[in-house]
Formats: C-alpha cells, structure tokens, sequence
C-alpha cells in the first residue's frame, strides 16, 4: 500500500484550530478506520443477534453511546458484509459516529419525520428502528441511482413506515411546518471519512468546501421552512470545515427563529462548536453545536447541531 499524505493547506487550516494537536488529528485520519455495526432489533433482538455473531467467534465490543452499536475487533469488511445474518437484515454496517444523529433527533413512535438525504439509508434505518416501526419517515434524496441503495437497504432491514421520494431537498420548502423532527445530514466535502475512502483527499479543496457551503445554508433554509414550531431539526456532516458547519448554523440562527440544544450524549467525547474562523465571528451560540474529531474516540469526524423551531 502506498503512503498516503494530507495536504499542507488540510494540515494548516486545522492546526488554526486544535494547535499541536493538529499531529494527532493526522495521524488518526490516516490510521484504518475500525468496523462497527448497528444490531438491527427490526428483524432480531439484541441478544439473539449476540448469540448468533457470538458463534460465529466474533469478537464485539460495545459502542458507548449506542446500545445496539458494536465495533467488530477481529473481522474484515468483507467478511462483515458477506455473512448471513447481514444479508438477512440482522445487523446493518455502520460507522459508530454516523449512529449519533439519530440519537440526538429522539425519533419517537408517533412522529413525522423527514430524512432529507437519506441514502444508503443507516440514519433512516437506525430512526426507523428507534421508532419501532410506527409513525412515519419520508425517506428523499436527489439521485435515482441513490435511491435505489436506499430502497434495497429500507427492504432488507424490514422497514414498514418509511416512504421513499426523489426530490431536490431545496424544494422542501414548499410543505410549509410539515413535519415533527427533520434529519439533515448534509452532502459535504466528506473530510471526516478520509479513513475509510482515502480517494476523499485527493478531491479535496477550498473550492469543493464553499460550493458544499453555499448547497448546505439552502438546505437548511429549506428544512427550517418545512419543520413545525417547536419541531427538531438535526443537522450532521462528516466533515471538519467550520464552513460546513458552524457558519451554516449561524446562518440558520441569523436568518430563522430557531434555538441551538446542546445535545447530551453519554459515553462519547465531543467538543463545542467554534464561534470565530478566518476573520469571522459567529453567533456566541454555535458553540452548543458539537464536533467529534477522529482521535477523540477512534471514529470518523462528525459535525452534529440540534436544531428548535420557534
């Protein structure tokens, strides 16, 4: 395997940031990312599914803040991926901070809930799960090719109330404090997975960063318009850019009536949102955002924000 390297201008741009800390965030990005999957208690419970992996002498252990979450220790990807008990829906490979968002939107059994780009689908299955199969998600995202992984990903796991839309998520705005709880889990310029697909970097550029910026703040226009008064709306990226992020959130604050909650997870390290980046000051209260580097617990990065309407 060759050496794979950060760009100098990655590596400058965050040292702003975490300091010398900078060296650790490098070296975690560049370190195999470990294999977790997300028991899926749709078709299984926790424990038989436990027992079934535990025969297969897998060795689990538990995700923190996710009691279906598990990393697997002593198996590849391939071998996760190309088991029984995964084709039959029994278990869903998921990242372990990719599992957070949906905690922090507290899906309930009687909600309405919009996924706006919802392919592959762990988030809406993980909500649908959460739901128990009750209420109602609209599962949307833009690309055909894209929702046809999501709808495979819906059928194997046994979702039942989640219905699927193909539609420019800037549209939403259209249905007007529609729905209950909203998921944004914003395309973004994917810095956060750099150890899973290291292809991310070399496509990596300030371009690519405020050209995703520009796409997140009509997105999250949209979703404000579309969420009821006293509605959740999470917004989530897997990346480190603060124009990704923390300048997406004070836009939302400056634009909308909205509320930043600090979200409360237990057993996951985590970090507030900066209030300043490249000569900017954003609103004081961005930093009840939350930002999850990779060193932090050995995961993907992850931008998490949560969201009430006024």
């Amino acid at each position: 395997m060759h050496k794979i390297n950060l760009p100098r201008f990655f590596i400058y741009r965050y040292r702003k940031i975490l300091g010398k800390e900078v060296k650790k965030l490098v070296e975690y990005s560049l370190k195999p990312l470990r294999k977790s999957i997300r028991i899926n208690t749709l078709k299984i419970s926790r424990e038989n599914c436990l027992k079934l992996l535990s025969a297969r002498s897998w060795e689990l252990q538990q995700i923190p803040w996710y009691e279906n979450g598990f990393w697997v220790l002593n198996r590849n990807e391939e071998q996760v991926g190309n088991t029984l008990e995964h084709f039959m829906g029994y278990f869903y490979v998921q990242e372990a901070s990719s599992m957070i968002p949906p905690i922090v939107l507290e899906p309930k059994e009687d909600d309405f809930i919009l996924d706006v780009a919802a392919s592959p689908g762990s988030k809406t299955t993980q909500i649908a799960e959460m739901m128990k199969n009750k209420g109602c998600i609209i599962a949307n995202d833009v690309s055909l090719d894209r929702i046809k992984i999501l709808r495979f990903n819906l059928e194997k796991c046994g979702v039942m109330n989640t219905i699927v839309t193909k539609m420019d998520g800037r549209l939403f705005k259209k249905f007007k404090e529609r729905f209950d709880k909203i998921l944004l889990d914003a395309p973004c310029s994917s810095e956060g997975v750099i150890r899973k697909d290291w292809k991310v970097i070399s496509r990596w550029s300030l371009n690519i960063i405020q050209r995703m910026s520009l796409l997140q703040k009509e997105l999250i226009s949209s979703a404000i318009i579309a969420l009821k008064k006293g509605g959740v709306l999470v917004y989530s990226t897997c990346t480190m850019a603060p124009e990704e992020n923390e300048e997406v959130i004070d836009y939302a604050i400056k634009n909308f009536d909205v509320e930043i909650e600090k979200p409360k997870i237990q057993g996951l390290k985590y970090r507030e949102g900066i209030t300043e980046w490249e000569e900017k000051k954003f609103d004081p209260r961005v930093k009840n955002s939350i930002r999850i580097w990779p060193q932090d617990n050995d995961t993907e990065g992850f931008f998490i924000a949560k969201l009430v309407k006024r």
